[in-house]
């Protein structure tokens, strides 16, 4: 195999075989708060492209939870959606107060200049003020400089999700016959993935026009054989796609590992709503079963009263 089939540099394909990356290592998520339409399908498609984990959020109080688990994660909060200037000053206060390793930016369509100075000389937020009725053209350099400074990226190289419910597949030939494979792990460096049957490949085999499945989207990769392990006594081989893998493959390979993320992110942000529903409910419950009980003990002491009279 020629040096121009070669794929990534095994280091890189470390991402596909390291169940025990550092945070470091790992990469910092980045949190977009009641983003704007505009936000949501240009920063973030781009920032995407560039290889950053982002996700957006709809819910201020379940993002403190998620929050709490990530304690490194960079947040950059709509102001004008969700709460009122105010209470979002009081909130971004007790979440520098909280968690003081969060880096937080501020974005919002309104530049007036005493509310960004408010932010970025009174909070002194590490992620400082974006304004939001810039065009994105000039916005998105903005937002990746900003990512840089702070090395959202870590030592992270490449993006990678974890696949479940058979979501993503691939098809390849091997021999007279073709094999298929439930993808395990997706990167724009390779996959991880499980043969409906072990094909017994051989190491540095390469392996061209594979069809990959991700959702509805089908596209071809060629692939070399990095090797292969045995997980609960399951045969999982790591493929490593060559250096000329088409452009526009590893653009829908990343809009697949976000919507990937993002959607485990929405389960998770819905899950922890629900239990704060529940426990808004239960507490309302206690406080009007409290108040029916001190209802009814006050009316039993007046009538008591008005009998002894």
């Amino acid at each position: 195999m020629g040096n121009e089939d070669s794929a990534v540099s095994l280091e890189s394909a470390g991402s596909l075989d390291n169940e025990d990356a550092s945070p470091d290592m790992e990469g910092r998520k980045v949190f977009f708060l009641y983003p704007t339409v505009t936000v949501q399908t240009q920063v973030i498609e781009e920032l995407v492209q560039q290889e950053y984990e982002v996700y957006s959020a709809k819910d201020h109080s379940a993002l403190v939870r998620i929050l709490r688990k990530s304690p490194d994660s960079v947040v950059f909060i709509n102001i004008d959606e969700g709460m009122s200037k105010q209470e979002w000053e009081g909130w971004i206060r007790n979440l520098m107060t909280t968690m003081p390793t969060i880096s937080i930016g501020v974005m919002s369509a309104n530049t007036d200049d005493e509310i960004k100075q408010k932010y970025i000389e009174e909070f002194k937020l590490p992620c400082g003020f974006t304004g939001l009725n810039l065009d994105m053209s000039r916005t998105i350099p903005k937002f990746m400089d900003i990512l840089k400074i702070i090395d959202a990226k870590g030592r992270r190289k490449y993006l990678r999700a974890t696949v479940e419910n058979d979501t993503a597949t691939l098809n390849m030939k091997h021999g007279d016959e073709y094999i298929n494979a439930v993808i395990r792990d997706i990167s724009v460096v390779g996959v991880s993935c499980i043969f409906d049957a072990d094909p017994d490949l051989t190491k540095n085999a390469l392996f061209k026009n594979i069809q990959i499945k991700l959702l509805t989207v089908i596209l071809k990769a060629d692939a070399i054989i990095f090797g292969s392990r045995m997980d609960g006594g399951i045969k999982t081989y790591v493929l490593l796609f060559t250096q000329r893998l088409d452009p526009e493959v590893r653009t829908k390979i990343r809009k697949y590992i976000q919507q990937n993320i993002q959607s485990k992110m929405d389960i998770e942000i819905k899950k922890l709503a629900e239990i704060r529903k529940q426990a808004e409910d239960k507490k309302q419950a206690e406080d009007k079963k409290q108040a029916e009980d001190k209802k009814q003990a006050e009316d039993k002491k007046q009538a008591e009263d008005k009998k002894q009279q």
